[in-house]
Order: structure tokens, then sequence, then C-alpha cells
């Protein structure tokens, strides 16, 4: 009797229809849906020509076995767990059993920021708008529904973090969803139509392909193209995670596709709660709400390192709302504390705030200088000037050059913002803007600074008048909504260099005399009575 049939007939595993090969019942249906993917009938026949030369029974590389490998075989064993793949010890090869340890391993050099990551939506801090209690996206993946959605957010929020959630969601309806992360900065379009081709694969038998694509904004419109066909007839569920404003970034076809989750920055508080809780998943740090508590931490217990509660605070609040950025910093500080430190000779280590302080210097301030934010600030330094907040427009002077940007652009939108806010109510706020201008090219960073804060400030203070920008875009809207030919400029305002343009009428009747005393018109044909501005005590008035 064959090795497959001694196999098959003491029940301990279960032939594939497809290519003979005998896996046991508890991974033999993952095995089939694999192998009727993948499996070519070419390559099935040449399955069976060799079935009698190669070992059947999982992981049993017996001496007298062809040490031939199945890529469908293989492939079929990395989606399995070691405990699955075999039914008795030795049916399985020495080294399944290390892949616990190399797991352990692997988590052991994973950052505190992919350790911490939550499991569930009761684990996530912060995000209360979108996904705490009551909101619709809470209530549908509670539901284990798992709608088309683009995570728009800053650097740090919790994108990858609920991703991580919607995974494990997956795991637990495996039979029904299955979950497969890409980055659009290893990936590209190849990879994703490997996934649908799979995914369509796993539709047959009602499984739910659920595509989470990082950094999404990094594919180009084209790219992004690759998405539209399979996510309107749902052969995929696309998530796509990005920091960038998607009005800008991705496809409006691609848009009216999916609902956009907009993640605000962590607060300093959800920022406290995240550093907390790392310290106390690790035995070795305790927390001391001031230094005259640290001589009260009952040391018994040997911890390595004692932090007090305002050095945790400082991190929350120079790391700018983002949780990844606390947490590197948390476990660089504590690491450097913790090096080659013997806590039975010399007792715990204490971090404190002039620590951390040294140690860290704040240089995290989320600014895009081709992004949305670059934008945000420099809308925000208008609209101060506008208000005639002095104070404000300093503040988003300054922090604009903080976070680097160009001072000739800011020099630019302080000419602008001259002219169109200030105008004629102050004319030398103009020459003034100009002369910071031309200030910030002669002598640049850094001291160009305090010429740009003074600018902004002297505009701010200046008195406002709109009536010529105003005007100005009233005559602009008359130019496009005229219907037919503009109208032509009236005889007596051309000029008339040559004779024949003499003869015709050119030039003929102007004077030099004002408007209410010349008897000309100085407004095209039929539009004599036509005024863009109006009446000074209007503006008065605003």
């Amino acid at each position: 009797m064959s090795s497959e049939s001694e196999t098959y007939t003491s029940g301990t595993g279960i032939p594939c229809p497809i290519c003979n090969k005998v896996f046991c019942k508890d991974v033999i249906e993952e095995h089939v849906n694999k192998c009727l993917f993948l499996n070519t009938s070419e390559h099935s026949r040449a399955n069976k020509r060799t079935n009698s030369q190669v070992d059947i029974s999982i992981g049993n590389a017996g001496p007298s076995s062809t040490k031939r490998s199945s890529p469908i075989l293989n492939s079929a064993e990395k989606r399995l767990k070691p405990s699955t793949w075999a039914l008795k010890s030795k049916e399985c090869p020495e080294e399944t059993f290390n892949r616990k340890d190399t797991h352990s391993e692997k988590k052991a050099t994973q950052p505190l920021a992919e350790t911490l990551r939550p499991v569930s939506l009761d684990d996530m801090v912060g995000q209360e708008q979108a996904f705490g209690q009551g909101s619709m996206i809470r209530s549908l993946l509670k539901q284990r529904k798992i709608p088309n959605m683009i995570l728009w957010g800053p650097p740090g929020c919790g994108k990858t973090s609920l991703a991580n959630i919607i995974s494990n969601i997956c795991k637990e309806q495996i039979n029904t969803m299955r979950f497969v992360k890409l980055s659009a900065t290893m990936s590209g379009i190849n990879d994703v139509k490997e996934v649908v081709k799979v995914a369509k694969n796993e539709a047959q038998f009602k499984r739910q392909t659920i595509l989470f694509m990082d950094e999404i904004h990094r594919f180009n419109k084209l790219q992004q193209d690759t998405f539209l066909p399979h996510v309107e007839n749902g052969t995929i569920t696309l998530i796509g995670a990005t920091t960038e404003n998607p009005s800008f970034s991705l496809n409006n076809a691609l848009l009216s596709r999916c609902r956009v989750v907009v993640m605000e920055k962590l607060s300093v508080e959800d920022i406290m709660k995240i550093l907390i809780k790392a310290i106390h998943r690790s035995k070795d740090t305790v927390i001391a709400s001031s230094k005259k508590d640290i001589v009260n931490i009952n040391v018994d217990s040997c911890p390595r390192c004692i932090i007090e509660e305002p050095s945790l605070r400082w991190l929350a609040e120079v790391c700018d709302g983002d949780a990844r950025v606390a947490l590197g910093a948390l476990e660089l500080a504590l690491a450097s504390r913790n090096a080659d430190r013997d806590v039975a000779v010399s007792g715990p280590a204490t971090l404190t705030l002039e620590d951390i302080k040294n140690g860290i210097k704040r240089s995290h301030v989320l600014y895009d200088r081709k992004g949305e934010e670059h934008y945000n600030i420099i809308s925000a330094l208008q609209k101060s000037i506008r208000a005639s907040d002095d104070n404000a427009a300093l503040y988003w002077t300054v922090r604009a050059l903080h976070g680097g940007e160009d001072p000739l652009y800011i020099a630019r939108r302080l000419v602008r913002a001259a002219c169109e806010d200030i105008g004629l109510a102050d004319q030398g706020a103009l020459v003034e803007a100009v002369a910071c201008y031309q200030g910030c090219q002669n002598i640049g960073m850094p001291e160009c600074d305090v010429l740009l804060a003074q600018c902004a400030v002297r505009l701010a203070r200046a008195s406002k008048s709109r009536e010529v920008y105003q005007a100005m875009k009233k005559c602009q809207q008359s130019l496009a909504e005229t219907k037919g030919p503009l109208p032509p400029v009236p005889l007596h305002l051309r000029n008339a260099p040559t004779k024949l343009m003499k003869q015709l009428n050119y030039g003929k009747g102007y004077n030099l005399m004002h408007k209410n005393e010349s008897g000309l018109t100085y407004m095209p044909e039929g539009m004599e009575d036509v005024t863009f501005f109006q009446p000074r005590e209007d503006y008065e008035d605003d």
C-alpha cells in the first residue's frame, strides 16, 4: 500500500482533489482554495506523473522522499500556523517549532510604538469624533462591516493603528474576510493587480478582501485609477491612509467611492494616556508624581528606572500630537538610562525632567513646505492682518519661519496683503512691504526674521481698505460676463501717431481737462454709467 493510502486510511489527512497531496483536515480547505487558483492544468498533470516519487505527508522529508518542493505547497505552508499544519510532532520539521521563538525575537526588536498598537476599538486612544462612542464608523466596525475609507490625518495620529484593529477583526472572521496591507512607498501597480487577482478567487468562496494602502497619496492619478473598477464592483474594500489633503492628492472618482475620515492631532492628554500605558506595560519602570514621591517608591520589585510624571507631560507637550514621536523619545530615554546598569548594586535610575530635556530637544513641528499646512499657515497670517490682530500676525509669521518656510514667500504674501487689505487707507504700507521683501533678498535668514515680524505687525496695525481690491474683482466679473465682443475704445481716447489715424478721427476732440469739465466720456460706449466702486460711506461702515 502506498504512503498516500496509508495516510488517508489512518485518518491523519485528506488528499487534495487537485494536486493529490495529503493535508490535515484543519487546513485542507484553505489549501484547496489556494491550489484551485494557482494550479494550472499542465502543473496538475506534472504532479500526477511525479506523485509516486514525492512524499505526501506534510513536513515528512524521509530519506526515501524526493527533495522536490511545490510552490503551491510552500505558499500554503507559509499561511498556516505551526500548530495546525501537522497532526503529530513527528510530522513537522524541527524548525517549525522554532517559529514561535523567531516571532518573539522579532517582537523584541520592534519599536515601542509598534508593539503598543491597539488591538481593538476599546484600546484606541483619541479620535473620539471619528471613532468614538456613537460614531457611524465605530458602529460599522462593531458589526464587522468594513466600508471603503480614506484615513486623512497628520503623522502619528492613529491611521495605521486603526488598520491594525481592522486586521484583527478580519482574523476573527477568517472564513469570510482577509486583510492585505501594502504601502505605496514600496509597492506598485503589479502588487495591486496581484492582490486583485487573488481577491477575485476568494470572492468565489464568499471571502471579502480588505486592502489597506498606506501612503496612498504617493500613487499618481493614473496609478490610482487601478483601484476604481475593483472598488466599484466590490472585489476589494479599500482603506487608504494619507497625510496629504485628499482633495489635491487623490482622484475625485476614487474619493466619490470612499468615505473620507478626518483624523486630528492627538491632544496632550491623549499622548499622556499612551505614555502611561507604555510605562505600565513595562515591569522595569515606575512613575513618580514628583521628586518627593521617589523616596517612597517600593524598590523591592527592583525597577530599573523611575520616571517623573512631569517628564512624561513634557514629552506629550513637545511631540506636536504625534504619538509615534512621543513613544520613540520615551524608548530612547529609557534605553540610555538603563544601559549597563546594575540595579542590585546602584539601585534604580531616575529619569528627571532635566535629564529628558537635555537628551531630547524639541525639533518636531508639523509643517510641510509643499503641502496643505504650508497654505494653512499663510492663510492664517493674512487673515490675522486683515482683522488687525497684531499678536496673531506675529505668531503665524514666527511659526512659519520656525517650520522652515522660505522667508521670501512670506514677504511676497505681505506685499499682497499691503495692497489687498490695506490699500489706499495707508499707502505707506505697500512701500514698507516692498522694502521688507528687498531686505529679505539682501540679508537672508536668520537675520531677516525681524524684518518679516516687524512688517507683519505694521500691516496688522495699519488702517484697512479693500476698496480697490473689491472694485477690481467687480471689473473682472464684468469682463467675464460680457457677451459677444468687448466694446471698442472710443475714438477720442485712441492715440494718433500716423496721418492715416488722424484722418480716421483717432484722438479727435481729446483735451487734458478734468472729466467733469472736458465733456468727454472715458468708458466704452454703452458703459458710461457703469461704476465698480461702492459709495465711500459703505467702506466706512465696513
